[in-house]
């Protein structure tokens, strides 16, 4: 049942009061009107602009222009996603990633092996932790202490088989695969497959800069030629990995009296960074592994015993996803559902799932996807297609988790602090945005000044992102305006 204002708005969106109209004055603008004059001057300056809108309760179309054209919809992707997550995995959904034990205990040694058995977690990071990248690995510890163990005699098995080995989308630009936002993808994941680069100055002017790995890892390599600097105009440093490459190279030069620069590089093997930052934890808590680190696709015969498990609920999966827009979650949550509905961790058996998905909700005919982020420019879908996905999920049982997971107009979020930021527009928009080179796109709901509540797809390519950006406040604001 469809309720008001709905999961995650603002309590009212009537904060500013319309003024009276004298017997003479013109009568307002209706919906449609009010939205048809706004695009017909926003399409000038974005001849591949779409959009849609449709009123949630009803299913009604109240305003569509080229609603039928297939868009790119760079981050608007995880919207399919993390919707097909939602209903596929179910609302009480958890990851779980086991570390187990074989062999004997005595005299705090354990005369047998360790394993992880990866289940695609995304959240195994300290970004649930204020920043300790090895807190879940502390309360293994915590949990091998508890047995009695300080020391491990055999292997450590890193167990990733849920997924298949292509790491990397065929379709991400080769030349940013080191960013942050193209991470590789595997079963087993620690901080997001990326390492914190920390730039500091050095002692003085024209003295080195000081670089330092967050965690400090010695399978990786710092090369850098940084100089600390008097001027703080020539601050300017470049923080660069080669592909397949653990060489990271900073350069550039670092001004005398700022603070610490801090950049995250993506790491070439996710399973070797696991593995490497699971020993390091369980050294700094007094446990050491005397074998090799064995990656293997299944968990080795044998008695094994669980020592401890970590979860990760969906709810918060999701809204780092849609929040902060993390491709890396995304492109997990694509690989858990090919893993649990076709048996294939592949961006082929997810996109199927999320295809399977949508078909089921009358949704589909004209969505093309490669990835579950959108990174790819192979993502294109229409704005009417997506305001049906948005009405069904909102009406759907588990909706209120998928519609909290989505920012809303003036928030902190990266993208939206400044955006709609003043009644009656703060807090009245839930909705993802998706940025590409030349494309912008914005899908989510809208809470009018009348209260009723509309899901709306804004898809712009070929144009300036600024200027797409700015198009799609100034619909919003005739939608709820005038609502």
């Amino acid at each position: 049942m469809l309720t008001s204002p709905g999961p995650g708005f603002a309590r009212s969106a009537g904060s500013v009061r319309k003024p009276q109209r004298s017997a003479a004055a013109q009568p307002a603008a209706s919906l449609p009107e009010a939205l048809s004059q706004q695009v017909a001057i926003s399409r000038r300056g974005i001849p591949s602009l779409a959009v849609a809108v449709a009123e949630v309760a009803t299913g009604q179309e109240v305003f569509g222009y080229q609603a039928d054209q297939p868009r790119i919809l760079a981050s608007n992707t995880k919207l399919l996603t993390t919707a097909a997550a939602v209903d596929l995995l179910g609302d009480g959904f958890e990851f779980r990633t086991p570390l187990l034990a074989s062999g004997t205990i005595s005299d705090g040694v354990l005369a047998g092996d360790l394993a992880v058995v990866g289940s695609g977690d995304p959240n195994i990071s300290g970004r649930l932790y204020d920043g300790d990248s090895y807190a879940v690995f502390r309360t293994w510890a915590q949990a091998l202490r508890a047995r009695g163990i300080s020391r491990v005699t055999g292997d450590l098995y890193l167990v990733n088989g849920l997924f298949e080995p292509t790491h990397i989308h065929p379709d991400w630009p080769r030349d940013q695969l080191g960013r942050w936002y193209e991470a590789p993808v595997d079963a087993l994941s620690f901080s997001d497959n990326c390492i914190l680069v920390r730039v500091s100055p050095g002692n003085g002017p024209g003295l080195p800069g000081r670089i330092e790995l967050v965690p400090d890892l010695k399978i990786y390599r710092v090369v850098s030629n940084v100089v600390t600097t008097e001027s703080r105009r020539r601050h300017s440093l470049i923080v660069y990995r080669e592909p397949e490459s653990r060489e990271i190279r900073v350069s550039g030069e670092v001004w005398a009296r700022s603070g610490p620069f801090e950049a995250w590089v993506t790491v070439p093997e996710p399973v070797d960074y696991f593995g490497a930052a699971l020993r390091a934890a369980l050294e700094e808590e007094g446990i050491t592994i005397a074998g090799r680190s064995a990656v293997a696709e299944k968990l080795p015969e044998g008695s094994w015993e669980t020592l401890a498990e970590h979860r990760s609920d969906l709810a918060t999966t999701l809204s780092v996803t849609n929040h902060r827009s993390q491709n890396f979650y995304a492109e997990s949550l694509l690989k858990v559902l090919g893993a649990r509905t076709h048996g294939e961790g592949s961006w082929p058996a997810g996109v199927q799932a999320v295809r399977e998905f949508l078909a089921r909700q009358g949704v589909g005919d004209g969505v093309q996807l490669a990835d579950g982020s959108g990174m790819s420019r192979n993502n294109r879908a229409t704005p009417r297609e997506m305001t049906q996905l948005l009405r069904a999920m909102y009406l759907h049982p588990a909706g209120a988790t998928f519609v909290r997971s989505l920012p809303s107009s003036g928030c902190a979020e990266p993208g939206w602090r400044y955006r709609l930021a003043q009644p009656p527009y703060r807090g009245n928009v839930l909705a993802k945005t998706g940025t590409l080179s030349d494309v912008s796109t914005l899908s989510g709901y809208a809470k009018a000044r009348s209260g009723k509540l509309y899901a709306f797809s804004i898809l712009a390519n070929n144009t300036a992102v600024w200027r797409a950006r700015t198009v799609q406040d100034a619909i919003l604001r005739q939608l709820i305006d005038h609502g």
